[in-house]
């Protein structure tokens, strides 16, 4: 068999463990589980709960995502109540996929961008971008979409029809539109996104929001109520991003929002929420709405260590990391029992079951609570819990429970160094660092056919000089056909040179023709062919034959390395 090789550390500076995070320039690959038949996932009416196509299987345990397996993504981006996804690679380049309702991702007519086919995005293709603006950040919301450049313009696109996407009110915008915003002369440098509201953050510390006031999520201390014709109620509208004046002279570090509430950390640790209040999500011990941003007494000092150093927002739930590590809970989190709907937490409570562990990172998918903390051999501990998790989205394993009413660890990530999760409604994203470990991982797209012999020769010479393969595509290589040839297996990740040509292409059974077999040997142009390590990110050069990508087996075992190494065997 095959195997798969992982690259020396991307972070030259030491080891990442949950107490010494990756540093903020730090890339890593993609893993997912979960759903990924984009069009169905939540939807009871299209089946989306009892997935029977191969195609789009639910993930029951974290997969290597194949088509960025070969790019350097930097941040993950997704929502509790969405089912798209924005990656951000080290270049500033956006990779998006997922359902495409409403041209959430820019794209019109076209239901879903598939998760084997990512669509790719420079910043310097958009109105009001310059050559060099990359993407610093981004914010995925039910419909609509939100990406941040490095000088801080917004842009976004998909469901509009209340502003929320700072644009004058429509049905929905179908393409990348820049937000036409000074945001008090400050650059913008984070978003996030509800249902049909929005919020940035600039790097001094001030909030800007847009779209429907219903139920306060603007901040802006009203909601605008009024009957309009046919005797329908009605709310403000503000497409124009307004400034949350009640946090005026708080310097704001952190945002996040879940449907229609939102939660915020200021400089010294200071917690405020906002907007729907329904099963107590705001955790002030009421389900009145709240209109402004408001102190949650317990996070308010004055000792200090009690103070919040994270804040998460969930679909029907808050969550506070307080800087002693604690995780904090209020709202809705499950379905019986204290945390449930008969029974919400009012106020924020500590969440027992995880009381020993310091808690360095927390993150809500639709029904899926994740957290991170420093295990005792000071590796990364991942830490999952959720009811209801219809499509595999916990990642516990195939031949485990879907759900887990406890907080409990992550058995397939192990030995993974996770540093970074998003969830999404049906779906969870993972950053990892690559390891040894990530290398037992299945991969994802699981079984296509690869040729048997190498890819430039065409022949299949035994065990004897059997075909190094492709760490994103399988494809077979002889040491010595390559150009310049290898005397052995290289350490670490290998790509060949197709796919070093064209990171992240399409792969997988969508948008991808069948790779041609090969007919022989012929003379080629001279390729360099690249380790992950060799510091080659701007592969901008596509091959002829680029979109005619060799396919995949799956799961790899790890091979021999160095001087006097075989090279890897395939299944």
């Amino acid at each position: 068999m095959a195997s798969k090789h992982q690259g020396p550390s991307p972070i030259p500076d030491g080891k990442t463990t949950a107490q010494n995070p990756p540093k903020e320039q730090s890339w890593g690959r993609v893993l997912i589980c979960g759903g990924t038949d984009w069009p169905k996932l939540g939807r009871k009416e299209r089946g989306g709960g009892k997935n029977q196509d191969d195609n789009h299987p639910d993930l029951a345990e974290p997969h290597i995502l194949r088509s960025l397996s070969n790019v350097k993504i930097s941040s993950i981006h997704a929502s509790s109540h969405g089912c798209h996804s924005i990656m951000l690679d080290a270049s500033g380049t956006a990779w998006m996929f997922g359902r495409n309702e409403r041209a959430s991702l820019g794209v019109a007519g076209r239901e879903y961008i598939s998760e084997n086919a990512p669509l790719k995005l420079l910043a310097s293709t958009l109105s009001g971008a310059s050559a060099k603006t990359r993407f610093v950040h981004a914010a995925c919301g039910r419909n609509h979409s939100l990406l941040v450049g490095s000088e801080g313009q917004v842009w976004s696109t998909g469901a509009n029809n209340l502003g929320q996407c700072g644009l004058p009110a429509c049905p929905e915008v179908l393409t990348w539109q820049q937000v036409k915003s000074t945001f008090g002369g400050r650059r913008v440098v984070k978003a996030v996104a509800g249902i049909t509201f929005s919020v940035v953050l600039t790097e001094h510390g001030r909030l800007f929001s847009f779209g429907s006031g219903e139920h306060g999520q603007l901040g802006n201390g009203r909601t605008g109520e009024h009957i309009i014709t046919g005797n329908k109620t009605a709310y403000d509208v503000h497409n124009d991003p307004i400034a949350v004046k009640a946090l005026d002279g708080k310097h704001i570090t952190q945002i996040a929002c879940g449907p229609q509430h939102s939660i915020a950390l200021d400089s010294e640790g200071v917690v405020y929420v906002w907007g729907y209040n329904g099963y107590c999500r705001l955790g002030l011990g009421h389900q009145k709405d709240i209109l402004f941003p408001t102190p949650v007494p317990h996070f308010t000092g004055p000792n200090a260590s009690s103070m919040g150093r994270m804040v998460v927002a969930g679909p029907s739930n808050s969550v506070v990391i307080d800087k002693q590590g604690m995780y904090w809970m209020a709202g809705k989190w499950k379905n019986t029992g204290d945390g449930s709907s008969g029974s919400p937490y009012s106020q924020f409570r500590v969440i027992q079951d995880v009381m020993g562990c310091k808690m360095t990172h927390a993150c809500c998918g639709g029904v899926t609570h994740w957290g991170l903390a420093p295990d005792e051999d000071d590796s990364v501990m991942t830490i999952a819990w959720g009811q209801n998790a219809a499509n595999g989205e916990l990642g516990l394993g195939p031949e485990e429970p879907r759900s887990a009413t406890k907080p409990t660890r992550h058995q397939p990530l192990i030995g993974i160094e996770v540093y970074d999760i998003a969830a999404g409604q049906n779906t969870t994203f993972f950053l990892a660092r690559p390891n040894d470990k990530l290398s037992d991982l299945p991969r994802h797209p699981l079984d296509l056919d690869t040729p048997q012999e190498c890819i430039i020769c065409s022949q299949d010479n035994g065990d004897d000089d059997s075909p190094l393969e492709c760490d994103k595509c399988d494809s077979p290589y002889h040491l010595g056909c390559l150009i310049p040839p290898l005397d052995a297996v290289p350490d670490g990740e290998w790509f060949c040179p197709r796919c070093l040509l064209d990171p992240g292409a399409p792969i997988g059974p969508e948008d991808v023709p069948a790779p041609p077999q090969p007919k022989g040997p012929k003379p080629r142009k001279p390729t360099p062919v690249y380790r992950d390590d060799d510091e080659e990110d701007d592969y901008n050069v596509k091959d002829d034959d680029s979109d005619n990508e060799p396919s995949y087996r799956g799961q790899k075992r790890k091979g021999t390395g160095g001087a006097s190494g075989a090279a890897k065997r395939k299944r």
